[in-house]
């Protein structure tokens, strides 16, 4: 599913239909009006956001009303927040390495490669 929802973020016309949607449900044309683009195209974007999970699909008589769901958002969220904390965890490591190295007296210092 997260491939799904980073797949459907790559594009800049499903992020503003995203936007577009904070502010409330809104019919499938009314979604298309700003793009210089077909109905039809505007349609295979919603799909890609549905197959995500972004939005949800519903008919109120001959139109269709598209919602956000923000919690593909959440998961989304909390992968990058779970991958921030890997990356500084290992950052970390790494300075205090490198900084324990600075601090070892010159002697106790060997260059890559060579032995002592």
């Amino acid at each position: 599913m997260l491939d799904d929802v980073l797949a459907a973020l790559a594009d800049p016309t499903r992020r503003a239909i995203l936007h577009r949607l904070t502010k409330g449900d809104a019919r499938v044309t009314d979604l298309a009006r700003p793009f210089a683009i077909s109905l039809k195209s505007v349609s295979k974007h919603i799909s890609t956001l549905e197959r995500a999970h972004l939005v949800r699909r519903r008919r109120n008589g001959r139109e269709y009303i598209i919602s956000l769901d923000p919690e593909p958002l959440d998961l989304l969220l909390q992968w990058a927040e779970q991958q921030r904390a890997l990356w500084q965890a290992r950052l970390a490591a790494m300075d205090a390495l490198v900084q324990a190295q600075k601090q070892a007296p010159a002697s106790k210092r060997t260059r890559p490669g060579r032995s002592r």
